[in-house]
């Protein structure tokens, strides 16, 4: 396989199968746990039921679960009230999604945005697409500027095509009727990724100069020499990262100059925000070119490149809680939101753990599993496919989640009763999928307690309605 396409597939999507496409080891054969039975029937005095609680996971997940509804993001969220307690005085919500491109994980994260932003005031809603995706398409949602298909096709290329879908057009949708109607408190987008910097970040970083900086515009002109983006996103990724390490090196330093250049003079007064956007502009056109600058031909690489790719989607979210105050919901994979990483020998520290370290409890992770169903990846050769997967095995993670006595439910795994809670704390598989099918990674074990602070269960989901 090519590197260069395997590369892509990794930074644009989380945990880009192509690092190592072998499929991990079935756990199909490893034992359930004995403690997972269903409670007993005789069991129906109020210390029977604590005894068996005491003695069954599955007990004890009963008790802690809250159904939901529905997985479409319209009608009554009465349902979600249970979450909106769980949420509590967290600023930024991680929401993720065990398959990248699954109709329910997408309308969930619409439900779960649709219910913040009406009853706890969230304000923005943040995605691992490029920061001048993000930059663009908060544009058409606060000042109707645009169509939104010409800038979903235009924007969601490459691995980032998955982001094309009819789900997220739907969200879009309702964000932009939302604004028409609270123009003046606005639901905002934000992109935090760095993949690809669009045109827009140049010219804006440009526009502030020739406005407030002007001595800097000959200067930053030359260090951007044969960087803004003339062509798609997509021919710029390929044509970019197609050249010799030492020429993607030489642009990364130049784009670093030019973030230093404009730190010189840190606006002041009115001039304060207008320069902090336009610094962040720079930053994320480095962020880009920084990530390029890895030597993704070497293997050893791979783990830094992915732990800064993580650390900067982290600082993106967190510069625009600290610039904004808006409280946001952050849509990633599970192995993005998570706490802690799925797969350390690729990925050594998410985005998930750098928001912890940031925001402290103020983050909330909130994982997404589910039983069986079907979803859109990239195939192994390198087509875009639909593949189904039956019901989870005995002794994995969701075979247990599953047989909870609601289809589909929310719980807070913080407050789990014993032994739920020394179930959650023992490495069990769980379902990861990533952008391409399969791939080592598809099957880690992991600790759900130390991973994610909530989990959202959904029994079954179906393939995304991707768009183009």
């Amino acid at each position: 396989m090519n590197t260069h396409k395997a590369l892509l597939a990794a930074l644009l999507v989380p945990l880009g199968a192509t690092l190592a496409v072998a499929p991990a080891a079935s756990a199909a054969t490893e034992p359930a746990p004995a403690a997972a039975a269903a409670p007993s029937a005789t069991a129906t005095g109020p210390k029977e039921a604590a005894a068996t609680a005491f003695r069954s996971p599955l007990a004890a997940l009963n008790r802690m679960a809250h159904p939901l509804r529905t997985a479409e993001p319209r009608g009554d969220l009465a349902d979600l009230r249970p979450f909106g307690r769980i949420v509590g005085d967290a600023r930024v919500v991680g929401v993720g999604e065990a398959t990248h491109s699954s109709h329910e994980f997408f309308t969930v994260k619409h439900r779960v945005l649709r219910y913040l932003v009406e009853e706890k005031g969230f304000r923005a809603f943040a995605l691992e697409a490029p920061w001048s995706t993000g930059v663009r398409l908060n544009d058409y949602l606060t000042s109707g500027k645009g169509d939104l298909k010409q800038i979903m096709d235009e924007e969601f290329q490459g691995t980032y095509r998955f982001w094309n879908n009819a789900e997220y057009r739907d969200l879009l949708q309702w964000m932009r009727a939302y604004n028409v109607k609270h123009s003046k408190d606005p639901v905002r987008f934000v992109g935090d990724d760095n993949g690809f910097a669009g045109a827009e970040l140049y010219d804006k970083v440009s526009a502030y100069a020739a406005k407030a900086r002007p001595e800097l515009s000959k200067k930053l002109s030359e260090l951007y020499r044969g960087l803004r983006p003339t062509t798609d996103a997509a021919t710029y990724v390929k044509e970019y990262e197609a050249k010799p390490l030492a020429e993607r090196k030489e642009l990364a330093g130049r784009t670093g100059r030019a973030v230093d250049l404009l730190k010189q003079g840190p606006g002041r007064g009115a001039d304060a925000d207008a320069h902090a956007w336009a610094l962040q502009h720079a930053t994320a056109i480095h962020q880009m070119a920084t990530m390029y600058a890895f030597d993704f031909d070497d293997p050893r690489s791979i783990p830094d490149m992915m732990r800064y790719r993580d650390k900067v989607m982290a600082e993106n979210v967190a510069w625009w809680q600290r610039q904004t105050g808006d409280k946001i919901v952050l849509a990633a994979h599970n192995s993005h939101v998570a706490l802690k990483t799925y797969v350390p020998t690729t990925h050594p520290k998410v985005q998930g753990d750098f928001l912890r370290e940031k925001l402290g409890r103020a983050y909330l992770s909130v994982g997404l599993t589910f039983d069986r169903g079907s979803f859109n990846a990239f195939g192994q050769d390198g087509g875009v496919h639909r593949f189904a997967v039956g019901s989870s095995a005995p002794g994995t993670t969701e075979h247990t989640l599953d047989r909870v006595r609601y289809r589909d439910f929310v719980a807070d795994l913080r407050k789990a009763p014993d032994p739920a809670r020394a179930w959650l704390a023992a490495p069990r598989v769980v379902k990861n999928v990533g952008a391409t099918y399969p791939w080592s990674g598809d099957n880690p074990k992991v600790r759900l307690s130390t991973t994610h602070d909530v989990v959202i269960h959904l029994h079954r989901v179906e393939a995304s309605r991707m768009l183009k």
